[in-house]
């Protein structure tokens, strides 16, 4: 009886083991065969994305990514589907491409690209200065990101420009305000607008005008000595600017005259040194 059991189980065992065989055999060939079809996805994509088919190249690279999402293909079929999109300024299903992929990838050597194509998203739906400011405030925030997290990269550098280009439409947009409310002689919430041009953006080319609002208005209300101090400022930082001429017109009426005296003497002065020259 126990020579007969052992027998038994040791056919068994070839049995189980010839089975197992075949299904290992079966697994890889599937295997092989899902890979091929993610491969032939990811490359119907790429054709695709190069005629300017972009909807249906997203919808190719998102399919790779189903078909195989423990390769190494799955995270780059995502970024190519987000790309796809943002080519084409299908900027929000960029962004849905991208903040998901982040979430579903979080250790791809990638991450860096997402996060700043997701910037430049929300960069390219920036209008100007009048229009909605949310996206232009997430990219700021994007930028900012990439320029902290990476900061000797190419993506950094261009971040910083951009964030530059956000200043400064930040700052027009205050300008824009306090003209605003200038024209409506609102003066505190100007004067508070025109301040923060000052605190905020004081790097950008809007500081000059923001002074000199501060100075016209001081002015009109009556408060002098304070638009003295914001006078002497700009008289300082940027003496040869057209706004502080306009703001030295505020405390000199004959400045006009004053300075076409000036110009025809310098003129005079010129040609008397050219005339030496010549004799």
């Amino acid at each position: 009886m126990n020579s007969l059991f052992k027998i038994f189980i040791f056919i068994l065992l070839i049995i189980l083991t010839s089975c197992a065989g075949k299904e290992v055999k079966k697994d890889i060939l599937e295997e092989e065969d899902i890979d091929l079809q993610m491969i032939a996805a990811y490359k119907e994509g790429k054709q695709a994305l190069e005629k300017g088919d972009v909807i249906f190249a997203a919808k190719k690279f998102n399919e790779a990514e189903i078909l195989f999402p423990q390769s190494i293909w799955a995270p780059r079929s995502v970024l190519m589907a987000a790309y796809s999109y943002y080519s084409q300024a299908y900027y929000g299903d960029a962004i849905f491409e991208l903040e998901r992929y982040l979430k579903t990838y979080p250790q791809d050597k990638n991450q860096i690209y997402a996060h700043y194509l997701i910037a430049l998203s929300y960069y390219e739906n920036i209008q100007d200065e009048k229009k909605d400011l949310k996206p232009l405030l997430k990219a700021k925030d994007k930028f900012q990101f990439v320029l902290f997290n990476y900061p000797n990269t190419d993506f950094a550098l261009d971040a910083k420009f951009k964030l530059d280009l956000i200043a400064d439409i930040l700052a027009s947009k205050e300008i824009y305000l306090a003209n605003y409310y200038i024209k409506k002689e609102k003066w505190i919430p100007a004067i508070n607008r025109l301040k923060v041009v000052i605190s905020d953006y004081s790097e950008t080319i809007y500081v000059e005008e923001a002074l000199h609002r501060l100075v016209e208005i001081h002015y009109l209300i009556g408060l002098e000595l304070e638009a003295k101090k914001y006078a002497n400022v700009l008289g300082y930082n940027y003496l040869s600017s057209d706004w502080y001429k306009e703001s030295y017109r505020v405390f000199n009426k004959d400045y006009a005259a004053e300075r076409e005296k000036i110009e025809k003497e310098s003129k005079k002065s010129i040609f008397k040194k050219l005339k030496t020259l010549i004799e």
